[in-house]
């Protein structure tokens, strides 16, 4: 009573100066105009901030809601916006959808000029807090805004915290990026209340017992007898869960389920084994309560056919009602040894062994991560427009050189997946081999499963699982506390572009490769395909066309770089084609967003980042045996002072004439790579990351070369007009002070900064596309000096370079200035550019070229 005598008092108090009561109350909206007349409209001129954004799909109903408005998508978005007095929940209308999908409008935005419209009183009436209800339908978001902490104890306007979402009979949110993860706090982290044990269960002085087993449900099933077959069971199995899988949605607009989701578990007692499949609210209660080698009684449940099984098997269905099944947790002590069923299986493999290991078969790895790559999402292959979101992983066990590469999709644990970074140890079951017949092990690699679980430090998983008394885990462990902390550090990475398996060598391969992929784009179409991208989507497009202009740079220093252009390819003003971020963007609640220009680039193209392992200490550095054979092969005019390596003539108007020109105005040093040697050269982080299976310098830099191996850099008067690579393509070396700070910034929502960070790579070269079909001009990033595929030895040209995406493995490679003076090779050249395409949010489009393969005629 005191609590809600202080709301009342708190919420007059905020209505004097509450935004939404001087522009929503005070307007007196008319709610029976809403859907037919703008003039019910009302603007707020004053900021509004974004706290939250929850995703629903939408129901049969949803379109009621809506009637104005072109429903292309299955989701809807409630936004939660304060004015730094109170907090409102508001709907998004659906035509703005895509501001979301593109990472525009997130929590922390600000937003200015927003109009909502008012919703009817009586749309949701079993919906808490839709009696007071509007729609967003048009804004200003001011980009880079700041996520506010301290909303929580802000009143809500008007009325109590809605507990649901307004405009569809759903019961509990979507993660906002994947329908795998479940979102918000009505999933239970531990189990409900137990019910008194039945009488057939447990006799006086003797343990827990069932009254049934699987067989016998399997026998009365297929004989057909009552209520086995035909009615639902009471008595108790008592059963261990083998194996847990990912949360399944199956919301569709066509149906009005209120929790559409299902899960299933492989359990098994002493006489056999069997499916139990949870189905809609029993998830929510039970989902996040149960793990692999739980032991649990069911009641209250149907055996029903499973039909994606042999013939004869079956499947025990546990639902909220028809019947209400009892679920409950069995401690081991409690059962009865004769009916303790048994344990779960593991089938742990070396990095090693899984050489060997044939496609598709399933495995179980542990390993210490040394890489961990940003989240992405692909399109769901078996159709639909759902994203799959996934991020890569490297793990070393000590049994070989090569890396076990996870591509890890979500499995229904995103606690246990924000803990994923470098130097965490990891236990992934249930993983599925993935290996081309044709290539070896070039591109093997391990994903999930149905049944895939995540198990990870720093969240006590390891302590609690059977796991850590097996054989190949103690001997990972006794590999893990002889490392050395410094040195695992030096090599650890996180975030960045990542490519796995790499694409073939040569245009042949490859194209065999792509079967079944859509073929050539001309650049309006790949412009188009661009636009489409949602936020951290990934696709690979492929075009043909010349390279009009390559440029080396560095990052952060982009107003200084070297450049060739050809002047056949008539290089478009870059003033009108470029797609720049704007600070202030500006949407009504339409499908169409923004204009589509003729010519264009992509707004951040970003470095094709291949490796896994930081360059050397050495690396961007160049020995004297090295340095005197590029003086011999290059011009000695490059050695003087400020120079011209071929002549440049222009009209008044600026314009070049003449062949192809390589601009070398000035000459200043390449800043080198820097690794701070590491102060603790002990073992203590690898030794804590191990405490829970327990019941459980780098040399200095060469001084003597500093003056000797400066590369050189350009600075022209008019640079080449490019957008400078995104941070979120750049791996950053692992700081393990800062590893939670890094773990949110690669992950979906996160933002990389360059405060704080030690980029394992900051030099690239960007390359001008010039596609055959119409011209356009598109500018993609290479980057020769990293690779995450063997390297092989080829005669690095300009043209075996592209088609190796990678200097040759048996020559030194050439230096910036080399390469720059070498593209005239490059000239008229007809090439098929493999280009890798990622939504970084906003107006920003990650653009890398991956291979380029040279036509022939």
């Amino acid at each position: 009573m005191h609590r809600s005598v202080i709301v009342t008092i708190v919420s007059n108090m905020a209505a004097a100066g509450c935004v939404f009561h001087r522009t929503l109350a005070r307007s007196r909206l008319d709610p029976s105009k809403a859907s037919s007349s703008s003039s019910s409209s009302c603007v707020c001129r004053d900021l509004l901030y974004v706290v939250d954004l929850h995703r629903y799909s939408r129901d049969q109903g949803s379109s009621v809601y809506f009637p104005q408005s072109v429903l292309s998508g299955d989701d809807l978005y409630d936004v939660t916006v304060t004015d730094g007095d109170c907090r409102l929940r508001v709907t998004l209308d659906p035509g703005l959808n895509k501001l979301v999908e593109r990472n525009v409008l997130a929590p922390g935005s600000t937003l200015r000029n927003a109009t909502f419209t008012p919703a009817l009183s009586a749309q949701l009436p079993a919906c808490t807090g839709a009696s007071d209800s509007y729609r967003l339908v048009s804004m200003e978001v001011v980009a880079d805004g700041v996520r506010r902490e301290d909303v929580d104890v802000l009143p809500w306007f008007r009325s109590s915290q809605p507990t649901g979402p307004l405009r569809a009979n759903r019961s509990v949110f979507l993660p906002l990026w994947n329908n795998v993860d479940y979102s918000g706090d009505g999933w239970r982290g531990a189990p409900p209340a137990e019910e008194e044990e039945d009488e057939d269960t447990q006799e006086a002085g003797q343990g827990l017992r069932p009254a049934v087993t699987v067989s016998e449900l399997r026998d009365s099933f297929l004989s057909g007898r009552r209520p086995v077959a035909r009615g639902f069971v009471q008595h108790q199995l008592i059963v261990r869960i083998i194996s847990k899988s990912h949360l399944m949605y199956y919301g569709r607009t066509e149906q009005n389920c209120e929790c559409p989701y299902k899960a299933v578990l492989e359990v098994c007692d002493q006489t056999g084994s069997v499916c139990v499949v949870l189905w809609n609210s029993v998830c929510v209660d039970w989902y996040r309560c149960l793990k692999p080698g739980d032991i649990i009684g069911l009641r209250r449940y149907r055996v029903k056919p499973h039909y994606q099984a042999e013939r004869g098997a079956i499947e025990i269905s546990v639902n909220s009602r028809n019947p209400a099944a009892q679920i409950s947790v069995v401690p081991e002590s409690s059962l009865s040894p004769e009916y303790l069923p048994p344990a779960p299986t593991y089938s742990f493999y070396t990095s090693k062994q899984l050489l060997e290991r044939p496609h598709g078969s399933e495995c179980d790895v542990i390993g210490l991560i040394m890489f961990s790559g940003r989240s992405e999402r692909i399109r769901n292959k078996a159709g639909g427009a759902e994203l799959l979101e996934y991020h890569w992983l490297s793990l070393e066990d000590g049994t070989s050189d090569q890396p076990i590469r996870v591509k890890l999709f979500s499995t229904s644990q995103p606690e246990t997946h924000s803990k994923l970074h470098p130097l965490s140890v990891v236990v992934c079951t249930r993983l599925r081999c993935i290996r081309d017949a044709d290539r070896t092990n070039v591109g093997f690699y391990l994903t999930n499963t149905s049944y895939t679980q995540v198990y990870c430090t720093g969240l006590g998983h390891h302590s609690e699982m059977s796991y850590r008394k097996l054989r190949p885990v103690r001997q990972f462990l006794q590999w893990l506390r002889s490392q050395d902390d410094g040195q695992v550090l030096s090599r650890a990475l996180i975030g960045g572009f990542f490519i796995h398996p790499p694409p073939a060598f040569c245009l042949e391969n490859y194209m065999k490769d792509r079967r079944g992929e859509p073929g050539f784009l001309r650049g309006v179409e790949l412009q188009r395909e661009l636009e489409r991208l949602c936020y951290r989507e990934r696709q690979t497009f492929c075009i043909q066309a010349t390279v009009a202009m390559v440029t080396y740079c560095r990052r952060g220093e982009e107003d200084r770089s070297m450049f060739w252009s050809d002047r056949a390819s008539s290089l478009p003003s870059p003033s009108s084609s470029s797609l720049r971020p704007s600070p202030i963007l500006s949407f009504p609640s339409t499908p169409s967003l923004t204009s589509t220009p003729r010519s264009f680039r992509s707004s951040s193209p970003s470095s094709s980042i291949h490796q896994l392992t930081p360059l050397p200490r050495g690396a961007g550095r160049t020995s004297r045996k090295r340095k005197q054979q590029l003086q011999e092969q290059t011009p000695k005019r490059r050695q003087e002072g400020p120079v011209r390596l071929h002549e440049q003539r222009h009209h008044e108007d600026g314009t070049s004439v003449g062949g192809s020109a390589v601009t070398l105005l000035s000459l200043c040093r390449l800043p080198r790579f820097r690794l701070q040697p590491e102060q603790n050269t002990q073992t203590v982080i690898l030794f804590e990351a191990s405490r829970e299976f327990l019941d459980n310098t780098n040399a200095d830099e060469d001084k003597d070369s500093t003056d000797e191996d400066a590369a050189s850099f350009v600075i022209s008067p008019l640079p080449p007009d490019f957008t400078p690579i995104a941070l979120e393509t750049l791996p950053m070396r692992f700081d393990y002070t800062h590893r939670e700070e890094q773990a949110v910034a690669v992950a979906m929502g996160g933002r990389v900064t360059a405060e704080r960070q030690d980029w394992a790579l900051e030099d690239y070269y960007t390359l001008r596309l010039r596609a055959l079909s119409d011209s356009l001009m598109v500018d993609a990033v290479f980057l020769p000096h990293a690779s995450t595929s063997p390297l092989l030895p080829h005669s690095n040209t300009w043209i075996s370079i592209l088609s190796h995406g990678a200097f040759s493995s048996h020559a030194p490679p050439p230096s910036p200035a080399d390469l720059i003076a070498m593209a005239t090779q490059l000239t008229n050249q007809r090439l098929v550019c493999v280009l890798e395409a990622c939504h970084l949010g906003g107006a920003r489009t990650e653009l890398i070229l991956s291979r380029a393969f040279h036509l022939t005629d």
